[in-house]
């Protein structure tokens, strides 16, 4: 008979118990905060065992320019379309859901490919605010690739896990001692580029999944590696994620985009950590398009503590 879903945590928790070390575990994504909420994992674990959130949220990493940016859009008369969790991310002076509430024309879509049809059907300008990680940037160079209508632009919010870690690991500010990595950036990244926090900083890691028993083999995965003396990177989620990665996905990003470094939100300017699309893709660049230039933004609005969450300095209670 096949055991239950608490059969299974409970013997996890068990060996977790039997290997528990004061160690402090870094996750890299906003669906993982979520599961280790909800089911309180948390609080299932040694007091010794620590979990925080790190910059895995892409909607949280957006900084306040690129939300201004946006707005610069709205004014201009400009369709803007953005996911739906993106509209009450505060810009310096306001936010895309208070535009639209005031009659700006912002509209909510589940993807890129809603937003392209959106242009295909009105007569207006649309710019598709593309957010996320290296899990949605093959969605939207497949569509640029495709070649959409000439109505249509993006504005890249793309952002890069690996620099983003890099940066954390050699402030020392957080003094994480292990990182659970995201299971859908990995599905396009594979384990490869995580490799080196492993090799070089001598840092445990795991692959995981999304549901609770994911986490909690992800925090043995790691407590294994502390007791045998083995940093690498376990991947506990091989039903989705290959050590090369999404082959085509990258081949995809490579051609229409480039890394830059630009800040995030909590943090300085990071190198080589977003993604900007290709000069041969310029007339689907709403950067290039409308010129829009719009002043950098040092501080965060107020009440925002989404810097300290993202480097492991607070906790998203």
């Amino acid at each position: 008979m096949m055991a239950s879903m608490k059969e299974m945590a409970d013997a996890i928790l068990k060996r977790i118990n039997d290997l528990a070390v004061p160690v402090k575990i870094m996750h890299v994504c906003g669906s993982h905060e979520h599961t280790i909420m909800e089911h309180g994992i948390r609080s299932l674990l040694p007091p010794e065992i620590e979990i925080v959130a790190g910059p895995g949220c892409p909607v949280c990493v957006v900084p306040s320019r690129e939300i201004d940016e946006c707005l610069q859009l709205v004014e201009k008369g400009v369709t803007v379309t953005t996911f739906g969790d993106m509209l009450r991310v505060p810009g310096s002076n306001g936010s895309l859901a208070e535009a639209k509430a005031e009659g700006a024309d912002v509209r909510v879509v589940y993807g890129i490919p809603n937003a392209v049809e959106i242009a295909e059907k009105i007569d207006n300008d649309v710019v598709f605010m593309s957010a996320g990680f290296e899990t949605t940037a093959p969605a939207t160079a497949s569509e640029l690739l495709k070649k959409p209508p000439e109505n249509f632009s993006i504005i890249s919010c793309h952002r890069l896990i690996p620099p983003a870690l890099d940066f954390l690991i050699n402030s020392g500010e957080t003094n994480l001692n292990a990182l659970i990595q995201p299971g859908h950036v990995c599905t396009i990244l594979g384990t490869e580029p995580f490799e080196k926090f492993s090799t070089e900083y001598g840092i445990p890691q795991a692959v995981a999944g999304f549901n609770p028993l994911d986490i909690l083999m992800s925090v043995y995965m790691i407590l294994r590696q502390i007791d045998r003396g083995e940093p690498r990177i376990d991947n506990e989620y091989k039903r989705a994620v290959r050590t090369e990665g999404n082959v085509i996905g990258k081949e995809m990003m490579d051609e229409v985009f480039h890394v830059e470094s630009r800040e995030w939100r909590g943090f300085p300017k990071i190198p080589d950590s977003v993604l900007e699309v290709n000069d041969e893709f310029s007339q689907w660049n709403a950067r290039e398009k409308y010129d829009i230039e719009v002043k950098d933004v040092t501080e965060a609005p107020k009440g925002c503590i989404c810097g300290p969450i993202l480097r492991g300095l607070a906790k998203p209670y």
